[in-house]
């Protein structure tokens, strides 16, 4: 077996992942997150694109300068080609491609790669090292396979909802959860299946659903309910089984969150906040799952303690016990945030409206991370099939055509 090495460069561990190319027929969150994570990691990753409207995510709004916040987000460091892959002479460049490449990534509907012959068998067939990548709402086989999913709709088949909002109301994450679960499982299970290739010369199939990644991540509350027991209540922000575990608000209206874990935590904290030590042994309060019994009149107790300092002193009487604390950051916030601005996370991205800033990708070790440009659409079309070996006389053609941008 040929294990190939890192190389490192004065101490900087280089892309590990430079000289693979991956072909993405992507659209939306969960495929473009996946392959940004790739492209991160020093991958070419060409995103294949629809030549009128490119991919939809680019019209979701204007927020950066003009341009979509999803798709800033979600497509540095890639190439994009304008290619129209239903006429059989765009699927003839699309295949042109997918001979010679390491990875192929697709998240198109229900259907449609099988429609213009791009499964993985039919891939393999010609390019057997080929590794292929679907991402769907449901996955391959079962009643929901050819159900159109969407983040929200995936969220709520997980049961997601129905432990996210208040007593009164469901409420969904305010993210892309299901999208960026799916993203995630879909670039691990891309490396993994590179790994292997390694070891057996051959491509694989990674089938990633939004809906298993999302219930993977219902773990809790899924085992909480275990043999037909109740779920876990909607608790807002509080944590909904551990108890104190969320949101109080100071005198002078600063919302500050707080947890305690475990027992010599709220021993500390009954000590030293709430300046009451015998409720450390009051009976109704021993133990986690005795507290969220009485969550009710505990919460009375602590949250009066809460109106009695203000904000900064609650954080800092906090801090002292020592328990857990945050404050509740609004967007602005974040940019500002001092933790990610002494890590120097924070680098700048060229896009077609000009550089924008850009977090450093998590857990990667170069001091100067991939930040490549966002692409315009089409920006590398006429690039990428001159390496193909088209002549500019057929390239021309397929423009004119509008089969290409």
């Amino acid at each position: 077996m040929m294990v190939r090495a890192v190389p490192v460069v004065e101490g900087v561990i280089v892309q590990p992942l430079r000289g693979t190319t991956v072909v993405s027929l992507e659209q939306a969150i969960a495929a473009p997150y996946a392959t940004r994570q790739l492209a991160d990691l020093g991958a070419r990753v060409i995103k294949v694109e629809r030549p009128d409207t490119g991919d939809f995510a680019r019209g979701y709004d204007d927020r950066v300068d003009g341009l979509s916040s999803h798709f800033v987000w979600a497509n540095r460091s890639k190439e994009s080609l304008a290619l129209d892959v239903k006429d059989p002479r765009g699927r003839e460049v699309l295949l042109r491609l997918l001979a010679t490449a390491d990875v192929f990534v697709q998240n198109l509907a229900p259907g449609a790669a099988a429609r213009m012959g791009l499964t993985a068998d039919e891939l393999q067939a010609v390019n057997p090292r080929l590794v292929v990548c679907d991402i769907s709402g449901y996955g391959r086989g079962g009643p929901y396979e050819s159900m159109k999913a969407y983040d929200l709709m995936v969220q709520s088949e997980a049961g997601l909802l129905s432990v996210t909002g208040t007593a009164q109301e469901v409420a969904k994450v305010g993210i892309s959860v299901s999208d960026i679960a799916a993203g995630m499982y879909a670039y691990s299970g891309v490396l993994a299946a590179l790994l292997e290739r390694g070891i057996t010369g051959k491509g694989a199939l990674v089938d990633v659903s939004m809906l298993e990644a999302t219930v993977e991540w219902m773990g809790f509350p899924l085992y909480y309910a275990y043999a037909g027991a109740p779920p876990p209540p909607r608790a807002g922000a509080a944590h909904a089984t551990i108890y104190p575990y969320g949101p109080f608000e100071a005198g002078d209206g600063k919302i500050v969150m707080m947890a305690i874990q475990n027992e010599r935590e709220w021993r500390a904290f009954c000590e030293r906040f709430l300046a009451r030590p015998e409720l450390a042994d009051h009976p109704d309060y021993a133990g986690n799952g005795r507290r969220n019994a009485h969550r009710d009149v505990l919460d009375a107790i602590i949250a009066a303690r809460f109106t009695e300092l203000s904000g900064a002193q609650a954080a800092d009487l906090l801090e002292a016990v020592p328990v857990a604390h945050a404050n509740v950051n609004t967007m602005a916030d974040v940019w500002a945030h001092p933790q990610l601005a002494a890590r120097r996370r924070w680098h700048e991205v060229p896009t077609p409206a000009g550089p924008v800033p850009a977090l450093a990708p998590p857990g990667l070790v170069d001091p100067e991370p991939r930040m490549d440009p966002v692409p315009a659409l089409g920006q590398h079309t006429r690039l990428i099939l001159g390496e193909l070996g088209f002549a500019s006389e057929h390239v021309d053609e397929l423009a004119t055509a509008g089969l290409i941008r």
